[in-house]
């Protein structure tokens, strides 16, 4: 990202989703987003992106868009996970929403053996679908370029071996950490992970399940210097 260009980029009406960066259309949808709800005026300014970091300044014309810089990809973010199980409520909405502001690349559904929530069938390809809607519109707010994926779900048995769970009682070394799993509001079940998975801790404070996904996203994006430094592990600074 240049961060000369940038604040350009936040002082831009929005940022909209394009199939092609190099020859902009917007949807019907979109387009009336723009000129009826955001009430844009012709020749004001904002960010077209295809979500695989290529991304340009366009203008709002009279039909359509007029691109008004050379199209600029963004360097690819450090892949970084959460295993989340899916929560009451929009609370697993509001989670997705903060993880994609927080830059982490993936969320997989986790099917936790405590889940408070139906996620089978129809039901589940629903709460799929618009979780990725709401990802995406999210990158639009924040300006990312690169989507936040979310995939179909996981039971802890298929979780990879290297990653590791949100625990009370975790180390706080989140030094090379890329991943890691979020319970549901109850917790984990007994023996519901192997006794060799590493568990991390999120602070000295019982959180929410909500809260524990921001933390986690928040630790992994500044541990893998997503916000343009890394934390040192053992530095006191």
């Amino acid at each position: 990202m240049s961060l000369v260009e940038w604040p350009r980029r936040v002082a831009a009406l929005t940022q909209l989703r394009v199939g092609d960066v190099q020859r902009p259309e917007l949807t019907k949808d979109d387009d009336h987003h723009l000129r009826r709800v955001l009430r844009a005026n012709v020749g004001e300014e904002l960010v077209v992106t295809d979500g695989r970091g290529s991304w340009s300044f366009c203008e709002v014309a009279t039909i359509g868009l007029n691109r008004v810089s050379p199209v600029t990809v963004d360097p690819m973010p450090t892949q970084t996970t959460l295993y989340l199980a899916p929560l009451k409520g929009d609370r697993t909405e509001w989670a997705i929403a903060k993880a994609t502001e927080l830059g982490i690349t993936t969320v997989v559904p986790l099917l936790s053996a405590r889940l408070a929530v139906k996620f089978k069938g129809e039901v589940r390809e629903k709460n799929i679908a618009r979780w990725q809607r709401i990802a995406d519109e999210a990158c639009g707010q924040c300006r990312r370029t690169y989507d936040l994926r979310v995939t179909e779900p996981l039971t802890p048995d298929d979780v990879p071996h290297d990653v590791p769970i949100a625990d009370f009682e975790g180390d706080g070394d989140w030094s090379g950490v890329r991943a890691i799993a979020i319970g549901p509001e109850g917790g984990w079940a007994e023996n519901e992970w192997d006794d060799g998975r590493r568990r991390l801790s999120l602070g000295p404070t019982v959180l929410r399940a909500e809260t524990a996904a921001v933390v986690a996203a928040s630790l992994l994006s500044f541990t893998n210097g997503s916000w343009g430094f890394t934390a040192q592990s053992g530095s006191n600074r």
